[in-house]
């Protein structure tokens, strides 16, 4: 059957129509290889020597906005690349969002606060170059993993006064629809020292002298206040790597703000170490929040 296949993809034989039928998943495919552009490496923002870049999944028409996904990649601000994690935007692009997938600069080309200003300045190009890929403004949808998610509160929590906006100035006014956070840092400060306290972000803040103010101006629990985006985190009650109590204050800060939120526990889960069906359900649950919500179809 392969080889039949195969030689009638070459025309070498003839098979009459409706004898082969592809999969819902194979039609899917094709349609998105047909129906959507893939733009990668767009220097977004230049830092010294460095060249900050995104990669852009759009739809071929760009005369209507799409509901965009912006992706965070993690790797405890250390490390990480948006190439490793790209495939995990893949649930946003099948009900028709564009995906913008960043990079930022990681501890050994530059400590905190540079991957934040970096991911600030990423949604800002993303709202300098909407007409061009068809970015719909008014929905747009943070997401990361673990330092990632961290990146991805900060960015859709921080307001120009707090000081990260210097390095890509704008007259933009940067709001987001929705920040959907897995297990992201909510308190960095709390692994900075103590019983909490993690190498990654130790690296990350480096001996800067005024790390610990640093790090609760680098916190989400810091930006915590109404009208802000609805915020949806999921995290695994045994992660070991970042408290799930930091998840369940954000959760417990957020409601008390009046600030529509979801904590959705993963029992049993470990930092990211979940089941392929545990996955399956924290993307409904994210769907059906965003729906809920209105950012996407209902």
């Amino acid at each position: 059957m392969r080889k039949i296949i195969l030689l009638a993809l070459l025309g070498l034989v003839c098979i009459p129509a409706g004898a082969l039928q592809l999969s819902p998943e194979a039609r899917w495919v094709i349609e998105f290889a047909t129906g959507y552009e893939f733009h990668s490496n767009i220097v977004y923002k230049r830092a010294g020597q460095y060249e900050c870049k995104l990669d852009v999944i759009s739809a071929a028409d760009t005369t209507k906005p799409r509901p965009t996904l912006i992706y965070i990649h993690g790797g405890g601000w250390t490390g990480g690349t948006k190439e490793s994690t790209s495939l995990r935007t893949l649930p946003f692009v099948v009900i028709g969002m564009n995906v913008v997938n960043i990079e930022y600069r990681v501890a050994s080309v530059a400590l905190a606060p540079a991957a934040v200003q970096d991911c600030r300045c990423a949604l800002r190009w993303v709202y300098q170059h909407s007409k061009e890929y068809g970015f719909d403004l008014d929905h747009l949808v943070l997401n990361g993993h673990s330092a990632g998610g961290h990146l991805s509160l900060m960015t859709g929590m921080l307001t120009p006064e707090a000081g990260f906006d210097n390095e890509c100035p704008g007259k933009e006014d940067l709001k987001v629809a929705a920040i959907v956070n897995y297990y992201g840092i909510t308190d960095v400060a709390d692994l900075l020292a103590g019983p909490n306290q993690r190498t990654f972000a130790v690296e990350w803040l480096g001996s800067l002298r005024d790390r610990f103010q640093l790090a609760k101006e680098l916190s989400p629990l810091t930006y915590v206040r109404p009208g802000l985006p609805p915020i949806f985190t999921a995290q695994g009650d045994a992660d070991s790597t970042v408290p799930y109590e930091q998840g369940v204050r954000l959760h417990k800060a957020l409601t008390e703000a009046g600030v529509p939120n979801q904590l959705y526990t993963v029992p049993g889960g470990k930092h990211g170490s979940w089941t392929t069906y545990q996955y399956l359900k924290v993307q409904e649950a994210v769907f059906a929040f965003l729906k809920q919500y209105g950012v996407i179809g209902r």
